[in-house]
């Protein structure tokens, strides 16, 4: 009992409580070397349902806190210059000093309007 109160009191405990759970699919490693070889061993021809932690993309690899689920239920949907853009815009403008801010929902997207692509 002695060796698992000093493991734990020398654990470092995340700083956060994870409010989302999703089920995700565990396979075995034979099941994922028939997947890959199927996938002709690129992770862009796997089944979403088949990847266990995507490190492909940056979309949906992380659980949203307390204070972001409060967010979105408190959230304005009028479409155009909602109270929740407006805190955006004034926090951008802040922070980078921008004269313009122009919301994309995608990093790419993101990059072809900066970049002019």
């Amino acid at each position: 009992m002695d060796l698992a109160k000093d493991l734990f009191a020398r654990a470092v405990a995340e700083p956060f409580k994870t409010k989302a759970v999703e089920r995700i699919c565990l396979h075995e490693r034979p099941e994922r070397e028939r997947l890959l070889k199927e996938a002709f061993h690129s992770p862009a021809f796997l089944a979403a349902s088949d990847v266990c932690i995507d490190l492909v993309t940056d979309s949906g690899t992380g659980a949203m806190s307390d204070e972001q689920w409060s967010a979105l239920m408190r959230g304005d949907e009028a479409y155009v210059r909602s109270r929740s853009f407006l805190a955006f815009e004034r926090t951008v403008r802040e922070l980078f000093g921008f004269a313009h801010v122009i919301p994309t929902h995608q990093g790419r997207a993101a990059e072809n309007i900066v970049l002019g692509l």
